[in-house]
Formats: C-alpha cells, structure tokens, sequence
C-alpha cells in the first residue's frame, strides 16, 4: 500500500523549460530566439552534470550556484555575452511554471488522503519560491531538499531524507520523477518508482529500474489508487 507520493521537482512538476521558452518571447530577443530549446537543454543538461560531478568530488554548493554554472556555459555555447539576457533568464527560473496536469493531479491526490511530498536538489529557497509562483501552495507536506545532507542525487543520503522525515519505509513511498537516472536511483534505493518519460526516451541502463512509467503526471492517481 503506498502512502506517500514523493515527486523530484524540475522536470518532474515544474517545466525547466519555460524560463528560455517564455525570455524567448519576449521583444528584443529576436536575434536568438529561434535557439531558445538548445539554450534550455543545454542549460539543463549541464546543470545536472555539475551536480553530479561536484557530488562525486565532494565539491558542495547549492543547487542555485549549479543553474548559474550551467546557463553560464549554455549561453557561451550559444554565443551570447549579454548580462541583462542572463539576468532575465535566472529570474525566470524562480518562477517557472508547472506543468498543465500538475494542479489537478494534486487536488485528486489530496482528495483521496494521499501524503505528497518533494525531494529536489534544488535549494530550500527555490523549492518555496517555485511552489509559490507555480499556484501549489499547502499541496506539499514536506519541501525535502539536499542542503540538509550537502550532497546531491543520486546519493543515498538524499533519499534517506524521505524516511526520515515522514516515518514511512521506502516500499510505502512512490517516488516520481522524470528524470530517468533519478527514477532508477530510486527503485534500486527500495522506493516504488514511477518514470514520467514526456519525452519517449530509452530507459537508463543502471542498477535499478523503475516500476512504472508514465507519459506525464495525468494518469498517477489513478495508477495509486491501484498500488
């Protein structure tokens, strides 16, 4: 029986793609709009590697230090020295959006007396400002992040937190995320996990695998209410 939905945050309910996306529409950018999804993947992709190489050098900073990191390298990589872009796109990331099925798949979770959680890289400051601009305040119990354990996922001293804080075993937790390598951290760590795949990517090649896997977050009450 699961009694708690614990759910990573970027990419999983807020749409890391929405501060280039949104800059991006704004005037003045037509000279480098059209590259606004390389400018996110790249940001994001890099923002995920620094934290896991900086994990393995026992290198900590938090997470907001990581997203400058990466969209410092991003914006280089895109040929763009513009200080005011930079600034516009890290504000941007304090208020990203959530995805469209996101409000309604807490509400029905709440309604059915489901305990939901986050456990995010991201700083304790981001996560709230992010919950905040995204509508979801009071839909979380708990905003877990890995500044209490200075040390980033995958480490097993993030999903510790889990246990810890809410006082549930991990076969008890469906852990959500739709970061392949975060999903699969986590069922071999001993959470029921649950993959949102939005983008038909391959299943990662690691020790653990999740248990189900998801085009987005509509269908995940329903897939609860079967667990």
């Amino acid at each position: 029986m699961i009694e708690a939905c614990v759910f990573d945050a970027y990419g999983t309910l807020f749409d890391v793609g929405a501060a280039a996306r949104r800059a991006a529409a704004e005037p003045g950018a037509e000279s480098w709009a059209a590259r606004w999804p390389r400018i996110a993947a790249d940001w994001r992709r890099k923002q995920l590697e620094y934290s896991w190489l900086r994990a393995i050098q026992g290198a900590h900073c938090d997470f907001w230090q990581v997203t400058q990191d990466g969209l410092d390298w991003a914006l280089e990589a895109a040929g763009l020295d513009d200080p005011a872009l930079r600034a516009r796109l890290l504000a941007l990331y304090w208020a990203l959006e959530a995805f469209p099925e996101v409000p309604a798949m807490l509400s029905a979770l709440a309604a059915r007396g489901q305990r939901r959680a986050i456990l995010s890289n991201g700083s304790p400051g981001m996560l709230e400002g992010a919950v905040r601009s995204a509508g979801l305040s009071g839909q979380f119990e708990a905003l877990l992040s890995v500044e209490s354990v200075g040390v980033f996922k995958p480490a097993r001293a993030v999903y510790d937190l889990v246990a810890a804080t809410l006082d549930l075993p991990p076969g008890r937790v469906l852990f959500v995320s739709s970061n392949g390598w975060d999903a699969a951290a986590a069922a071999a760590y001993g959470f029921v996990t649950a993959w949102v795949n939005r983008d038909g990517a391959p299943m990662d090649r690691l020790p653990g695998r999740p248990a189900h896997v998801l085009r987005d977050l509509g269908a995940l009450p329903d897939l609860v209410a079967g667990l």
